[in-house]
């Protein structure tokens, strides 16, 4: 490499870390403010606090707003670079406005390799003690009621419950069903079924159960009665956020169960998957704008290339927000949905850098 990319690609990390340190450290004396009370009442250990909780906090809140930093950090050195009329010497020089883009591009590509490796591996870890942590020390109040839960447990067997308590372990109007093709073989109705702790089954409470026989139906009642099923009760403790906990070979795996089971938040977890390699891509689109945005001096500077850049994030996480919003209420394929601002910004992107040298 020349020295100019060596340069300009030290301005780059330097400027960038600097700007995460910042942000991180304002981001952090708000939480704190916000969970001393929470700390001192339930007696939380500074080490753990500092060690379990901030440190993974940091992980996970700078990996998520990386790209947006990256885009920052690139108006705020290049319009310096800008003012100083230290691009208008490169480019006088002989270079192409394409070759000074190689050293962004270099770095961009670090700090996008380091983003997709943090989003499907490191920070699931760091969150899995992060939340741990909240959950012991911040969080100690979980809501423990599930409405309407329909699940497919096994190919042929659905189960419902009207309501399920994840504290207690108890369904409410419980159905379970066995089908053959089209054909309806079983079917157990029960006012609620208790998980017993000690004898690791199920027990069905006031239930009736339905035989369909070629010879007809056998009907049969009872008030109480332990069986098993190929169910348990941890498979309804989890939430939409404990995605955020797995890493990408965990999350495959996941959803595919849950598509079996017939979740109605697959396209929680879709979006999950899909945004841990769509965000780190936007880290060159944002680079290219960033550069061909703050190339040039104009008047104002450095504020006026900074409102511009905070205007665009602005619309950026906006149309991320849309987006998603479609993906999960209105069966927009959430591939499509976290794709497309990257599309969008990605013209934007091509346009600015076709006008740039001009």
């Amino acid at each position: 490499m020349k020295k100019l990319d060596i340069y300009i690609i030290k301005r780059f990390l330097t400027t960038f870390f600097f700007i995460l340190a910042m942000i991180m450290s304002i981001a952090i004396i708000f939480d704190v403010s916000e969970q001393l009370d929470n700390f001192i009442r339930h007696d939380a250990p500074v080490w753990g606090i500092l060690s379990k909780y901030y440190l993974n906090f940091v992980l996970f809140y700078g990996n998520l707003f990386s790209p947006l930093l990256v885009f920052l950090s690139v108006i705020f050195f290049t319009s310096q670079l800008a003012s100083r009329s230290e691009i208008v010497a490169i480019l006088s020089s002989g270079v192409s406005f394409n070759r000074f883009m190689r050293p962004y591009f270099i770095a961009a590509t670090i700090l996008a390799a380091m983003s997709f490796y943090l989003n499907n591996y490191l920070v699931p870890k760091a969150n899995r003690t992060r939340i741990a942590f909240e959950g012991e020390y911040i969080h100690t109040f979980k809501r423990s009621l599930s409405q309407s839960v329909h699940r497919q447990i096994r190919p042929g067997e659905m189960i419902y419950f009207d309501k399920y308590n994840r504290a207690k372990d108890i369904g409410y109007s419980f159905t379970y069903e066995v089908w053959d093709g089209i054909d309806l073989k079983q079917k157990i109705f029960a006012n609620y079924v208790k998980w017993d702790t000690i004898n690791a089954n199920w027990i069905l409470e006031n239930y009736y159960i339905r035989d369909y026989t070629p010879r007809g139906e056998i009907l049969r009642r009872g008030k109480s009665m332990d069986t098993t099923f190929a169910f348990l009760p941890t498979e309804f403790s989890g939430r939409v956020e404990d995605t955020q906990m797995m890493n990408v070979h965990e999350l495959d795996e996941f959803i595919e169960d849950q598509r079996l089971k017939g979740s109605k938040n697959i396209p929680f977890y879709l979006i999950e998957k899909h945004s841990r390699n769509a965000l780190p891509f936007s880290t060159y689109i944002l680079t290219i704008i960033g550069v061909s945005m703050s190339s040039r001096k104009v008047r104002g500077g450095l504020g006026a290339h900074f409102a511009m850049g905070l205007a665009l994030a602005v619309t950026y996480i906006l149309a991320m927000k849309v987006s998603t919003v479609y993906a999960t209420n209105s069966g927009l394929d959430p591939l499509i949905a976290v794709w497309i601002p990257n599309f969008l910004y990605g013209l934007l992107a091509a346009y600015l850098f076709y006008k740039a040298p001009k």
